[in-house]
């Protein structure tokens, strides 16, 4: 069994009702209710999936497609970033490492890093594989937004024979990071933060 990675965007000022701890189980619960109508058929759908009920002003469920709701490809794109990123002109490097390292990528300095505040406010929650507080998202995606129109810069260097990994497929990568940036903007527009979590 792998790990699976089901993506949230949430109100986080709902979330604070509750103490830290807490949290991630308040979110949970409101996704696992049956009132939300997202458990209603086994259905593989991609994209938004937005709750009925109680709850469907307070989060949402974004879908990657073609994960069949793994972490895996994620964490392949991180892979091949890390081999990557020492062929890309070094201003896109520091964008895409920060891109990356506040979803996906652990970056290169991992154990020097304190984690993000999106992980605070989740005081520390088994489970959570992404954090992001709203101001975190407003920064990525500020980031994105940079990075995108330089996209195609990166072709070349994922085709380096150094780079080949089991997820050395730019297309494949830039879907990924273009999904990844209609997760910030849905996010960012509603003033919502993001977690990700295995389940």
């Amino acid at each position: 069994m792998g790990v699976d990675l089901t993506t949230l965007i949430a109100d986080w000022s709902w979330l604070a009702g509750v103490p830290p701890e807490q949290r991630l189980e308040r979110l949970r619960n409101a996704w696992y209710d049956e009132a939300t109508g997202l458990w209603d058929a086994m259905s593989v759908t991609y994209g938004w999936e937005w709750p009925r009920g109680p709850h469907s002003a307070l989060f949402g469920v974004y879908e990657f497609p073609g994960t069949l709701g793994s972490y895996k490809p994620h964490f392949w794109a991180g892979e091949a970033w890390e081999k990557a990123r020492d062929h890309v002109d070094a201003g896109l490097r520091a964008e895409l490492d920060a891109l990356l390292g506040g979803l996906i990528w652990n970056g290169p300095d991992f154990d020097d890093e304190e984690p993000d505040e999106g992980y605070d406010f989740f005081s520390g929650s088994s489970g959570l594989l992404v954090a992001a507080s709203p101001q975190g998202v407003r920064e990525l995606l500020a980031t994105w937004e940079r990075v995108r129109p330089r996209l195609d810069e990166l072709r070349a260097p994922f085709g380096e024979p150094a780079v080949a990994s089991r997820f050395s497929d730019f297309d494949a990568f830039v879907r990924l990071l273009t999904d990844w940036g209609e997760v910030l903007a849905e996010a960012a527009r509603r003033g919502w933060g993001i977690a990700g979590v295995n389940g």
